[in-house]
């Protein structure tokens, strides 16, 4: 068999979970497997997952990974360390005695804290929902970790009860996964690395620790908390399967992953995620700095027990890919994701069709939970193109917004974006995208950058990866450059603002909004349904 120095990696995302093998001297992927996770919807703006699940397809990947080594004819010894990147905010709570979930895996886009929220930042000397933001560079939002762990504990007996008896062990999707690759019961590790900590609101941006004073102010005391390490460290080594003994050497939040897997190491460098959700990094060096604009302060890397951490602003979308699967399983325009790019490719424009998918609120930079989705400018010519076209231009749009915002806060405006993620494959949205931002977009030929990320900082750790992007040089991209004028590009987004205020504070105005689900379990809002009934009456009079 050939022997070679591999490194794997662990993606565990919001929609599958994946592992690759990659060569640490060339940056290949060698091999994976995928495989899907279930979300499950049980009430409006509701997101969950099963925690079993997720740990389950992990294991089966790696099965599946090694399997496919031994057929090439690759010794799986080869493979020195693994790296984990994981969907990040997605909050689990489990028993310290059983080891076994207290609650289902509420997903980083869920919205059901937003009565939390709302008691939280009253809670605040300041009534501000941005109190906090100095000390952990996040707002109170249903976002992040913190609100979504203080509705556990309020709303979830099970939870408060083993909080209470000390047993709660709290940790995004990382820290559940370490501690049972790496024994669960049986001596598993609790750990988390500081990318994901940064997410939760419960850490100090400056000490890199977990903060006594948020600690009070979620009232999460009793909660057991995992040890913040590194992003390149090794965490402990696998207790079974057929990588038994491998050490995990690196983790990082999937979008700091990705950041790193596009070579993102200077300051002033930026790159854009587009999967479930759009998530648009900048790194700021070893400068914290705030946002003025509805940005985010997070940390982008710490690469090392001993090396500085690293800093990022970052602009968050809710709703990106997530659009496109929507309008699949729910409206059934589009048969698989591919057919968007063919489908929106058959009209020049969206004869004025605007599309703000803020399913669950608005994100970066306006934080609306309370806005819901709007379709605007419908006619009797729209077709289901059009409104693909529309949902396409939005992730664009959405993206621009969060630009915008980043060259305000930074002082430094991109000259190009760098970019990857599924939805990146689609060369019409790269070339929307580069139409609507007015700078060149930059597409790597080897899209797997979050969980090379990740692989990345596993191999450093060990010494057998080097992160000197000349050593990686031989990457190549595809440049797609602006060609609508730029009095175009400021129109349309014009109008795309006006959609925008459209979509908020729906969910405030009075009407019913009990949540319409169907047989996929996806769920919507009635303001939804509302334009998804008069959307299908005019495809059906177009299409007829």
């Amino acid at each position: 068999m050939e022997d070679r120095i591999l490194i794997g990696s662990v993606d565990q995302g919001t929609s599958s979970s994946r592992f690759l093998v990659f060569d640490s001297k060339t940056a290949e992927v060698v091999t994976y497997h995928q495989v899907e996770i279930k979300q499950f919807y049980p009430e409006q703006g509701w997101c969950d997952e099963d925690p079993l699940e997720i740990l389950d397809s992990v294991k089966l990947c790696i099965e599946k990974a090694v399997d496919n080594l031994t057929e090439l004819n690759i010794n799986p010894k080869s493979i020195k360390a693994i790296g984990v990147t994981n969907q990040r905010e997605t909050t689990v709570v489990w028993d310290k005695v059983t080891g076994k979930p207290l609650y289902n895996a509420i997903v980083w886009l869920d919205g059901r804290t937003t009565k939390t929220v709302s008691t939280l930042v009253q809670k605040t000397p300041t009534q501000t929902s941005t109190y906090w933001q100095s000390r952990c560079g996040l707002p109170i939002t249903t976002y992040f970790s913190g609100s979504k762990l203080r509705w556990l504990l309020d709303n979830v007996p099970e939870v408060e009860t083993a909080a209470r008896q000390g047993r709660c062990m709290f940790g995004t999707v990382d820290s559940w996964l370490i501690w049972n690759l790496t024994g669960g019961l049986d001596n598993g590790v609790f750990a988390t690395d500081v990318t994901n900590a940064s997410r939760t609101m419960l850490m100090n941006i400056e000490t890199l620790a977990w903060d006594d004073e948020l600690i009070r102010f979620f009232e999460v005391e009793h909660v057991l908390l995992p040890e913040i390490r590194s992003s390149a460290e090794i965490y402990g080594k696998l207790a079974d399967g057929p990588l038994k003994g491998l050490p995990i050497s690196g983790v990082l939040g999937d979008q700091q992953a990705a950041l790193v897997g596009q070579l993102c190491f200077s300051k002033g460098q930026a790159k854009n995620t587009y999967g479930t959700g759009c998530f648009l990094l900048y790194n700021t060096g070893s400068e914290i700095v705030q946002s003025n604009l509805g940005l985010l302060t997070t940390v982008a890397y710490k690469l090392g027990k001993d090396a500085p951490p690293v800093y990022a602003l970052e602009g968050s979308v809710a709703i990106a890919g997530a659009c496109i699967r929507w309008l699949r399983d729910n409206l059934g325009i589009i048969s698989d994701s591919a057919e968007s790019e063919t489908l929106a490719a058959t009209v020049d424009s969206t004869a004025g069709c605007y599309f703000v998918p803020a399913f669950t609120g608005l994100f970066c930079p306006h934080w609306q939970p309370d806005a819901r989705g709007t379709i605007c400018g419908l006619s009797t010519c729209t077709t289901k193109a059009h409104i693909v076209r529309a949902a396409l231009e939005a992730v664009c749009y959405q993206t621009r917004e969060i630009l915008d915002a980043m060259n305000s806060d930074s002082g430094i405006p991109l000259a190009s974006l760098q970019v990857d993620g599924g939805m990146t494959q689609n060369s019409l949205l790269m070339q929307m995208q580069a139409d609507l931002v007015g700078i060149p977009v930059v597409r790597p030929s080897m899209p797997e950058t979050t969980a090379l990320g990740a692989a990345m900082a596993a191999g450093y750790c060990i010494g057998v990866w080097s992160l000197n992007p000349e050593d990686l040089s031989a990457i190549t991209t595809d440049v797609f450059k602006p060609l609508i004028s730029e009095e175009e590009r400021d129109k349309r987004f014009k109008r795309w603002t006006d959609a925008v205020e459209r979509s908020k504070h729906w969910d405030t105005l009075g009407e019913d909004t009990d949540a319409i689900t169907n047989k996929q379990g996806m769920v919507s809002t009635c303001g939804v349904y509302a334009f998804t009934t008069m959307a299908l009456a005019i495809l059906a009079h177009s299409l007829s």
